[in-house]
């Protein structure tokens, strides 16, 4: 065993571990939704509001992840059975890890490859010229051809799975540092652009002015839980995708002050797309919108109206391709090391048989907007990608998460004693004794809050019958976990 954490691969430079974690926790979800969200519930306050939260929530499920992945040396894999108490069945969870990479990845290769699309056909002048009804056209032609995005999908999986098989330090580590490097100079050149377009200004005011009437309006509560929630999956925590890289990480840095690092440049980028998108908008008089139709059919349409268009819709379809491919490299990575750590295989064996059952996997959320748009899982408009998306954000992720802390904070797991331990080795930033009572109680029952308050909002539109059953299901899961988590055998100590 000694042996295997010695050969275990490391980060070769602090900056690395650093952009790698980056561009996982910088996902297309924060990008194309925080700037929407923060303006619609009062622009500055609901920054400082969800700077509160990020803090509360996404910094400790972070640190977590980091600290399992570090102390037991191995991915999801393996972590719980190096760590966890005797008797106890924490090594259960590992199947939370591998099946929530999975499916996330089911559906988020397939978006990925919508970017790497729209950047070729900015960069080709294929959307130059175009109306709004003709920009519309193309998205949706997009979505009706399976063909089209397979290939597409193809492209993202091969190019991931590809920086992978180079290992960590001479594929994932060199590649995501000039892809986050690249990623942070465009997304500075775009929003200086953006900024200093006619008429931008209003764009920034409903940005970053608090604007305290939409809050009453909206009501305090809804704009906390918006924030509270944001907050929550922003890191893309959960899963062990950030977990892997703790495994990979050197004792010389405390965890604390890494895991200040990963939110401060996810932030960073957070606020940036705003910047990016909101002037942009305004400047042009559309109205920002969330998800899809902002990315797809306004931002192409503004960019058709810019001087030098072409060129600045390449340059955005570009930075949101890094954004979504360092994703996507992060979670196969996880993937990889599920394989390596469980059955001793080798990293390329494991990446050639991943890439046709990623490529498979990845059909029914292609299919789902054409041969399958009959099939509605969730009710009338939705798809099997927004089933998938269901199934990782409101499923995986917090449980995953409280998986997680339970098992830093539970005697039967690793314990508070060698959590608190593991973080604040190295120099840097030293992780509090006091939070323990937050992590052990507070913690875990905001994230069951934020659990079933995702069933509720999901299903309470499709009738009380929906709702009743799918709340059922969602506590009986929460049992599952509490089961597992406290179950002990009684002769052991």
């Amino acid at each position: 065993m000694q042996n295997e954490v010695k050969e275990r691969e490391k980060f070769g430079s602090h900056l690395g571990f650093i952009l790698v974690s980056a561009g996982c926790a910088v996902g297309l979800g924060n990008v194309w939704k925080f700037p929407y969200i923060c303006g619609e519930n009062g622009g500055a306050a609901f920054v400082l509001i969800y700077l509160v939260f990020l803090a509360m929530l996404g910094f400790p499920i972070l640190c977590a992840e980091f600290a399992i992945g570090r102390g037991s040396g191995k991915g999801a894999a393996r972590a719980f059975e190096v760590l966890e108490s005797k008797g106890s069945k924490w090594h259960y969870f590992k199947w939370v890890s591998v099946v929530g990479s999975y499916i996330l990845m089911a559906f988020y290769t397939m978006v990925a490859g919508w970017m790497l699309y729209y950047a070729w056909l900015e960069a080709s002048g294929k959307m130059a010229g175009l109306d709004s009804e003709k920009v519309s056209a193309k998205f949706a032609s997009m979505l009706g051809n399976p063909g089209n995005m397979t290939i597409w999908t193809i492209v993202a999986v091969v190019l991931s799975f590809g920086v992978c098989a180079l290992g960590l330090q001479n594929g994932i580590e060199k590649v995501t540092k000039v892809m986050m490097s690249l990623l942070i100079i465009l997304i500075i050149v775009l929003a200086v652009h953006s900024v200093v377009l006619p008429n931008a200004s209003s764009g920034i005011k409903f940005y970053m002015v608090p604007n305290l009437d939409t809050i009453r309006s909206r009501g305090l509560g809804p704009v906390i839980f918006d924030a509270m929630t944001h907050a929550f999956f922003t890191l893309s925590v959960g899963i062990g995708a950030m977990e892997i890289f703790g495994s990979y990480l050197k004792k010389d840095r405390t965890i604390g002050g890494e895991a200040v690092n990963i939110v401060v440049l996810d932030t960073f980028v957070a606020l940036m797309a705003g910047f990016i998108i909101i002037p942009a908008c305004f400047a042009y008089g559309v109205q920002p919108d969330a998800g899809p139709s902002l990315l797809f059919k306004t931002l192409p349409n503004v960019f058709n109206h810019m001087a030098g268009g072409r060129i600045w819709g390449t340059a955005f379809f570009v930075f949101m391709s890094f954004a979504a491919l360092s994703t996507v490299i992060a979670v196969f990575e996880n993937i990889i090391s599920f394989y390596i750590d469980l059955k001793g295989y080798s990293r390329k064996k494991v990446v050639g048989w991943n890439i046709v059952f990623m490529t498979l996997l990845s059909l029914p959320a292609v299919f789902g907007f054409n041969k399958l748009a009959g099939f509605q899982p969730l009710g009338p408009g939705s798809s099997i990608m927004d089933l998938e998306d269901f199934l990782v954000s409101y499923n995986l992720l917090p449980l995953g998460s409280m998986i997680f802390v339970l098992f830093c904070t539970k005697k039967n797991g690793w314990g508070w004693k060698g959590f608190h331990a593991e973080i604040n080795i190295g120099k840097g930033m030293r992780y509090p004794d006091g939070i323990r009572f937050y992590m052990s109680y507070i913690l875990p029952a905001v994230i069951v809050v934020i659990y079933l308050k995702g069933y509720y909002d999901t299903f309470t539109k499709l009738g009380t019958g929906y709702l009743i059953g799918w709340m059922v299901f969602a506590c009986v899961l929460l049992m599952a976990i509490f089961g597992i988590a406290n179950y002990r055998k009684k002769d052991s100590r």
